[in-house]
């Protein structure tokens, strides 16, 4: 079986509905690093030398690969991260061998075929 990893980065109020999107759409389960910061194309502001950008999520899903862009629409559509500058991103990234899921493979295997 084959994994891609799904990594998004979201603002912390759209974690939950993240979250939801990626179980409805095939999604096992997430790691989820909490009080990450970055900065885009605009440089943060600070007030009295405190930053005022939002706390935001790293939410890190190992999907099996046929489910992968789908989980990833869907996440697109609960994030609405092109809706404007600087709310989010997520992609995918190929993973070349995982260990650890094996509990989770006869599942993937019934839910991979299903949808084939």
């Amino acid at each position: 079986m084959h994994f891609k990893m799904i990594i998004v980065f979201a603002d912390d109020d759209k974690t939950n509905a993240v979250m939801d999107a990626a179980r409805k759409a095939g999604a096992t389960g997430s790691t989820i690093i909490s009080n990450a910061r970055g900065e885009g194309l605009k440089k943060s502001k600070t007030f009295f030398g405190l930053s005022l950008e939002t706390q935001r999520d790293v939410l890190l899903f190992l999907v099996e690969e046929h489910l992968s862009r789908h989980i990833l629409e869907e996440i697109d559509k609960a994030g609405r991260f092109d809706d404007s500058s600087g709310t989010g991103i997520a992609f995918q990234i190929d993973v070349e061998d995982a260990i650890g899921v094996k509990h989770q493979i006869e599942e993937l295997t019934t839910m991979v075929g299903n949808k084939l």
